[in-house]
């Protein structure tokens, strides 16, 4: 009985510890680097509660460290566009896309992707 409950225990912790891990690589992904040079495009959708939302809806060419390029598409989520000429670090996924996004200042943004950005605007 009790090498049933060790080997059971085990079962699950190696069950989730491989959840774990497998979240990480699909939710994980490449950095690619994008400036905001648009207000996106404005969508209003109501939740299951009827609820209003507004979602902002970008297409922008992103870099990697590289300078490779990738459309990068993604939604917002706020009362109000993104903040224009703004730099965001965007993680892509091969299975999901863009899996989130972040502010970053110029500085941060890999030279040859911000020779890249440069070259567009």
């Amino acid at each position: 009985m009790k090498k049933f409950l060790i080997g059971l225990v085990t079962v699950i912790v190696i069950g989730v510890a491989g959840l774990k891990i497998a979240d990480i690589v699909v939710m994980g992904g490449d950095s690619y680097y994008v400036q905001v040079t648009t207000d996106g495009e404005k969508e209003t959708e109501r939740d299951d509660q009827g609820q209003t939302y507004t979602n902002y809806h970008y297409v922008l060419p992103g870099y990697n460290q590289n300078g490779e390029e990738k459309d990068m598409e993604f939604s917002a989520m706020k009362e109000r566009p993104l903040r224009k000429q703004a730099f965001l670090r965007i993680t892509w996924n091969k299975n999901k896309g863009v899996t989130s996004y972040e502010e970053v200042q110029g500085k941060d943004v890999p030279k040859k992707a911000q020779e890249k950005l440069l070259e567009v605007h």
